[in-house]
């Protein structure tokens, strides 16, 4: 189709988006077709007042749980004061929040003893994220604090408390010292240097995982090592290992003729032995196969009986049934004195 023959029905469609179903005189529309549009713009205007409806009633619960889940929430942080180094461990333990992190961060995270998130009442305008530190070697703040909300204009924007860094103990200049080589890493970005960053607000994919992941439920990130350990300490992947050694032993760690090792392979009754080759049906490149213990038994008893026919017994010598000893190289009878 050629561009001319195209543009009559691009320049139609424009002209129905820009209609307001008013009896524009000017669509191609027929009286019927015209009817439908009005009343279909009429219904859409319903459903939109219903969803503004709806949006504001969901803002409200919002702001009803809020408020209570906020006494719980301190709560919470009271109990996990009690826990050493809990902040610091979750963190570690998060996938992407772990990722930002080098390790003298890790080391002033260890001061980290509350987090917290406060959502404004209008929810709509914005969040709070504050981290609370005990007296530490790093900085002297004991808040710090990265908020996120909409500016006159509408737009998101950010700002973040400025940290008051000790003596040579600023570790946004260290990771500035490090930025080349942690390019080449494919991580140019650490904790700290997350938190002064206020230039996107709307990109901030570090605060959003602290509010809408972290924040909810943190004990499951730092009990999250212990979830792949069943009750015993065990995991999966030992148990499997446990099951083949007790299933396949080595009997001889010499190679045979035919530079195969031989191994004893145990079935559920623990009465037959075989060979990994004779699982797999060969037996004829060399390998011993052990056979069934009963089967041998009865095949040596059948063997037994034919080796052991009665000797035919040699004949006396003056009634005696002893058997005449050589001597010399001679026979003589048992007890003779002649040569």
């Amino acid at each position: 189709m050629s561009a001319d023959s195209a543009s009559p029905a691009k320049r139609a469609k424009v002209s129905k988006n820009d209609s307001s179903f008013e009896g524009d005189q000017s669509q191609d529309f027929d009286s019927a077709t015209q009817k439908a549009l009005e009343d279909i713009d009429a219904c859409q205007n319903e459903i939109d007042a219903l969803n503004e409806q709806a949006s504001e009633e969901i803002l409200k619960v919002e702001q009803k749980y809020n408020k209570l889940r906020k006494p719980h929430y301190e709560k919470r942080n009271e109990m996990i004061k009690n826990i050493s180094n809990f902040w610091i461990t979750a963190f570690m333990n998060h996938p992407q929040i772990s990722a930002i992190l080098d390790e003298e961060e890790e080391e002033c995270l260890h001061y980290l003893t509350t987090v917290n998130v406060e959502e404004f009442d209008d929810i709509k305008s914005g969040y709070r994220i504050s981290f609370t530190f005990s007296k530490n070697p790093y900085f002297s703040n004991e808040v710090v604090s990265k908020e996120f909300h909409l500016a006159n204009t509408g737009d998101p924007e950010s700002n973040s408390t400025e940290i008051k860094w000790k003596d040579g103990m600023d570790l946004t200049k260290r990771a500035q010292q490090q930025a080349s080589r942690k390019r080449r890493r494919g991580n140019g970005r650490t904790f700290f240097t997350w938190f002064n960053d206020v230039s996107d607000p709307s990109a901030d994919d570090i605060a959003e995982v602290i509010k809408d992941d972290m924040w909810p439920n943190p004990l499951q990130y730092y009990l999250a090592p212990e979830s792949y350990i069943d009750e015993n300490g065990v995991s999966d992947d030992d148990e499997d290992e446990e099951d083949l050694d007790d299933s396949v032993v080595v009997l001889d760690e010499d190679d045979d003729d035919d530079g195969e090792e031989v191994y004893e392979v145990e079935d559920d009754d623990d009465e037959e032995f075989e060979t990994l080759d004779s699982i797999g049906g060969d037996d004829d490149d060399g390998v011993e196969v052990i056979e069934d213990e009963d089967e041998n038994d009865e095949e040596a008893a059948e063997e037994g009986d034919e080796e052991e026919e009665p000797k035919k017994a040699k004949p006396a010598v003056n009634g005696s049934s002893k058997a005449p000893v050589e001597v010399n190289g001679s026979t003589d009878k048992e007890g003779g004195g002649g040569e």
